[in-house]
């Protein structure tokens, strides 16, 4: 990935890929599952402006540059009095809404607002490959 993308070997290159490596072998063991789709992608836009929870059984989002992704807890479908926002360089894991067990999560995420300010962020984001999935117990 660094290769195509014209990335050039520094320590940074190698951390990073240091990173994205043990992030995926953390979420593919927490999920029990030998297939991760992984998604980077520089982001200049609203890309999911709106608080919500992501149709899949569970996500790991990282962002590498620029702001974290926002999350606050609600108990209805409406967004949340207040958020947080998870720190640069810091994953975070969410339940989705084909998590196996009730209830769901109150957990809402958001990319934060940076349309129009010229800022760019690097994002990761892990997901269990093709809906393959074991029983997950946390």
């Amino acid at each position: 990935m660094c290769g195509v993308s014209g990335t050039p070997e520094c320590n940074e290159r190698s951390y990073l890929i240091d990173d994205i490596t043990v992030m995926i072998e953390l979420f593919a063991d927490l999920m029990s599952t030998p297939f991760v789709s992984l998604r980077l992608e520089a982001v200049d836009s609203n890309a999911c402006r709106k608080f919500h929870i992501d149709a899949v059984t569970a996500r790991l989002i990282c962002t590498y540059r620029g702001a974290g992704t926002q999350y606050g807890f609600t108990v209805d479908d409406q967004p949340p009095k207040t958020f947080a926002s998870v720190p640069t360089g810091s994953p975070i894991l969410s339940r989705g809404t084909r998590w196996p067990e009730t209830p769901q999560s109150g957990l809402r995420h958001r990319s934060p607002p940076i349309e129009g300010t010229g800022a760019t962020r690097f994002v990761m984001v892990l997901d269990v490959a093709g809906g393959l999935r074991r029983d997950v117990t946390l």
